[in-house]
């Protein structure tokens, strides 16, 4: 047993300078020396939990997306309407990337590697799972109107769309301070599209609220 809990130190060690590492680096330019001495292990330790850069990235895009995808649940699980659920999500990825630097670099592995995998799948498309399972839920509650041509999945995708788009170029152009505030205007110019014109305003002033909690 304590042979275990070593192992798991040593491991959630490894990720914790790893994700500092790549952050400030970038995929490309991240080395596992760099790493090993940050961490604090020896070069066999971390060959015992990761065979290499890659598979060393993979692990930290997956305690991101377990740490990430604990908060989001709390929230499309919960009692709020649909739509405001979908409103605070997009926040809540950048409030998390902002205070947890897994999550941080999380974001940023699985867009430099290029295939938005951890090891166990695309992200991406189990995001899209919840947002296409809390757009239909919108339009249930009457909150979202689509066209009849118009299907949760397209509309979920959109909206995913939308949000990965804004963390993206915030991030090549080292704004990352600013995506809320980014994030709120592409709330303000999307709604007039989702909503009845008598719920605009109330929608809008909640996701100017989100962006100054």
């Amino acid at each position: 047993m304590a042979r275990q809990v070593r192992a798991e130190v040593t491991r959630a060690s490894v990720l914790t300078a790893a994700a500092d590492v790549f952050l400030r680096l970038g995929y490309a330019n991240a080395g596992l020396n760099e790493i090993i001495e940050q961490s604090g292990v020896t070069k066999g330790a971390l060959y015992f939990h990761f065979s290499s850069k890659e598979d060393l990235a993979r692990g930290v895009i997956d305690e991101g997306q377990i740490r990430l995808v604990a908060e989001m649940t709390s929230l499309s699980d919960g009692p709020a309407p649909a739509l405001e659920a979908l409103v605070a999500l997009s926040y809540v990825a950048i409030e998390a990337a902002s205070s947890d630097p897994i999550v941080a670099a999380m974001l940023r592995l699985q867009h430099e590697i290029g295939d938005y995998k951890g090891t166990h799948g695309n992200l991406v498309v189990t995001w899209l799972a919840g947002f296409e399972r809390l757009v239909a839920r919108a339009v249930e509650e009457g909150d979202i109107l689509v066209e009849d041509d118009v299907s949760a999945a397209a509309l979920s995708t959109f909206l995913l769309g939308s949000w990965m788009g804004a963390y993206v170029v915030a991030s090549a152009t080292d704004a990352f301070d600013d995506l809320p505030r980014r994030m709120e205007r592409v709330w303000y110019f999307m709604l007039p599209g989702l909503v009845d014109a008598s719920k605009l305003g109330y929608f809008r002033q909640f996701a100017s609220r989100r962006l100054l909690r």
